[in-house]
C-alpha cells in the first residue's frame, strides 16, 4: 500500500536546488593533470620507455629465436634422429629463420632511430609496420612450436633421447620467442592506436 501522504525524496516545487557550485581562486589557479611542462615530460618518458620496451623485446625475440634455430639446426644425431627426417620440424626452423630475419631488422631499425633520432619510416607507417609485423610473426612462432610438439611428445612416450629433449628446448625457445613479440605487438598495438591521423 502506498503512502500518498507522506514526502518524498524528489525535488517539489517548494523544494530548494542543492547544486553546490565550484568556488575558484582566480588569483591563485591550481592546476589540474593535463597542464604544464610535469605532464609534458612524463608523456616524453612514457614514449622513451616505449621505444625502449619493443626495443628490448625484439632484441629477446631475437635472441630466443637464433638459440631456437641453432639447437634446431644442430640437431642431427644419425639414423631418425635427424631434425630434417620431420616435417614438423622443418617448418619450425623455416620459422625461427624468418623470425631472426624480422627482428633483427626491426631491433637495428629501433636502434637506427634512437641513435640517429629520426625514422627510416614515416612514424605512422613505422607503427602499421611494426604492428602487423609483430602479429605474423608471432602468429607463425606459436604456429610452428604447437606443429611440433605433438610429434616430440609421441617420440618421448617410444623412448626419451637427445633428440626428444633438443627438439623441445628448441620448441621452447620458440615459445619463448612467441611471448617476447607477444609483448612487443602489445606495445606497438598502444603505439597504434595513440597516432594522431591529422
Amino acid at each position: 500500500m502506498s503512502k500518498l501522504d507522506e514526502p518524498t525524496m524528489n525535488n517539489h516545487a517548494g523544494s530548494p536546488a542543492t547544486t553546490a557550485t565550484p568556488t575558484t581562486d582566480v588569483e591563485n589557479p591550481t592546476h589540474g593533470v593535463g597542464f604544464g611542462v610535469s605532464v609534458i615530460t612524463r608523456q616524453w618518458k612514457r614514449e622513451e620507455l616505449l621505444k625502449r620496451g619493443s626495443l628490448i623485446a625484439r632484441g629477446l625475440a631475437f635472441l630466443f629465436s637464433f638459440l631456437s634455430f641453432i639447437i634446431m639446426a644442430s640437431n642431427n644425431h644419425g639414423d631418425w634422429k635427424n631434425f630434417d627426417n620431420y616435417e614438423e620440424y622443418r617448418y619450425l626452423l623455416a620459422i625461427a629463420i624468418l623470425s631472426i630475419l624480422y627482428t633483427g631488422g626491426q631491433a637495428l631499425r629501433h636502434v637506427n632511430a634512437i641513435w640517429k633520432g629520426k625514422q627510416i619510416l614515416e612514424q605512422r607507417i613505422s607503427a602499421m609496420v611494426d604492428f602487423l609485423g609483430d602479429q605474423l610473426v608471432a602468429y607463425l612462432l606459436i604456429s610452428s612450436a604447437s606443429s611440433a610438439i605433438p610429434l616430440t611428445n609421441m617420440m618421448r612416450e617410444e623412448q626419451d633421447n637427445i633428440f626428444t629433449d633438443s627438439s623441445a628446448s628448441a620448441i621452447s625457445m620458440s615459445f619463448f620467442a612467441f611471448l617476447s613479440l607477444a609483448l612487443s605487438a602489445m606495445v606497438s598495438g598502444y603505439k597504434l592506436s595513440t597516432q594522431s591521423y591529422i
